[in-house]
C-alpha cells in the first residue's frame, strides 16, 4: 500500500474507531447497563452519569498502561537476570553498574549536564527575552533564536560537529585559534573533561529558544503598574528586573528550569552523534546504549536508574505547573 494511502487508511480507522467506540459504549450504558427505566429510573441514570467518564477515560488509561506501565514493570524484572536471561540474580546488575568506573563517569558526566544546560538555557532565554522586548525588530530577533527548535537533535550535532572540526579551514573554533597565530589545529571533542561543555552548548543552543519564548510570555503579564511603581522610586534598570520582573515569574522559571531538566535527563542524540560516548563523554542514556545489543539484563538496569532519576525531577514539574495554573 503507498505511504500516502496508508496514513489516510490509517487516520480514518483511527478516528472511525473512536467514534464508534464512544457511540457503542454510550448506548450500552444507557439503554443496556442502566436503562432509564423501572421502578427508580433517576438511581439508573445517576449511576450511567457516574461511569460514563470512566468510558472515555478508558482509551487513556489502557493506552498508558500497555505502552507504560507494562514496560517499566517488564524491565524492572528483566533487570533482575543474567546477560542470557536464564538466571535471576536478583541486584546483581545493579551491583555491578555501580562497580563500574564508566557507569560512575556517566552519572558524574550526567549530574554536570543537569548542571550547566538547564541553567544556561534558562539565563540565556531569560535574557534574550528582556532584550528583545526592548528592540523595534525583537520579533525577527525571537524567530531567529528559536530557530534551533527546529533542527532535530541530531542536525545540530552535526552542524556543530563542523563547528568543532580539527581543522583551520572548517573549524571555527580552530579557525579563530589560527588568528590568534596558533599552528596547529586542535580537536576540541577529544579534550576530556571540557568536551562536556562543548557537548552541553549544543543542547543549551537548541533549547535557549524554547526558554525565551516561554519567559517572554512570562514578562508580559507582569503588571505595568508594579513597574512604574518601582521607576517612580527611583529603582534603575538593573533593579527592576532582578527585584521587581524576576521575582514575579519565579513560578514559570522553575517550570522551564526543570523541563530542560527532565530534557537533558534522557538526551543521547547529541552524545552518541558527536562522541558515541568515546573521550570521556558518556551519559546515563548513551552508557546504556552501549549495553542495548549485547547485555539486556545490565542496560534494562541503567534505564531503570534513569527513570528513577527523572521521576522526583517530573513530580515535582507537574506540582509547579500545577501552582501555575492556579
Amino acid at each position: 500500500m503507498p505511504p500516502v494511502l496508508q496514513g489516510v487508511v490509517t487516520i480514518l480507522v483511527g478516528v472511525g474507531g473512536c467514534v464508534g467506540y464512544f457511540f457503542v459504549s454510550n448506548w450500552l450504558l444507557d439503554k443496556v447497563i442502566f436503562p432509564p427505566r423501572g421502578p427508580n429510573p433517576g438511581r439508573n441514570i445517576n449511576r450511567a452519569n457516574m461511569v460514563r467518564p470512566w468510558l472515555f477515560l478508558f482509551p487513556a488509561i489502557f493506552a498508558l498502561g500497555l505502552y507504560l506501565a507494562y514496560p517499566v514493570v517488564g524491565s524492572f524484572i528483566r533487570s533482575l537476570y543474567n546477560r542470557a536471561g536464564t538466571e535471576f540474580i536478583w541486584f546483581g546488575n545493579y551491583i555491578d553498574l555501580f562497580n563500574e568506573p564508566g557507569f560512575r563517569t556517566a552519572v558524574f558526566n550526567n549530574f554536570l549536564w543537569l548542571l550547566v544546560v538547564p541553567a544556561g538555557a534558562t539565563f540565556f532565554g531569560l535574557l534574550a527575552a528582556q532584550l528583545t522586548d526592548r528592540l523595534s525588530w525583537g520579533n525577527i530577533a525571537k524567530s531567529l533564536i528559536f530557530m534551533p527548535m527546529a533542527i532535530s537533535f541530531v542536525g545540530a550535532s552535526l552542524i556543530w560537529k563542523f563547528v568543532y572540526a580539527n581543522n583551520f579551514d572548517i573549524g571555527a573554533i580552530n579557525a579563530l585559534r589560527a588568528l590568534l597565530g596558533a599552528e596547529r589545529a586542535v580537536d576540541v571533542i577529544q579534550i576530556r573533561f571540557w568536551n562536556n561543555f562543548f557537548l552541553m552548548f549544543i543542547l543549551i543552543w537548541i533549547q535557549t529558544g524554547f526558554a525565551m519564548v516561554i519567559l517572554s510570555a512570562a514578562l508580559r503579564g507582569i503588571p505595568e503598574e508594579t513597574i512604574e511603581a518601582a521607576i517612580i522610586d527611583g529603582a534603575n534598570p538593573f533593579q527592576v528586573f532582578f527585584k521587581i520582573k524576576v521575582p514575579q515569574i519565579m513560578g514559570t522559571i522553575v517550570v522551564v528550569w526543570t523541563t530542560i531538566t527532565i530534557l537533558v535527563l534522557k538526551v543521547f542524540d547529541i552524545v552518541y552523534t558527536m562522541t558515541g560516548g568515546n573521550f570521556g563523554t558518556h551519559i546515563l542514556p548513551s552508557y546504556m546504549m552501549s549495553y542495548l545489543f549485547r547485555d539486556d539484563g545490565r542496560a534494562t538496569a541503567v534505564a531503570f536508574v534513569i527513570m528513577i532519576i527523572v521521576l522526583p525531577v517530573m513530580i515535582w514539574n507537574i506540582v509547579q505547573a500545577r501552582k501555575e495554573l492556579r
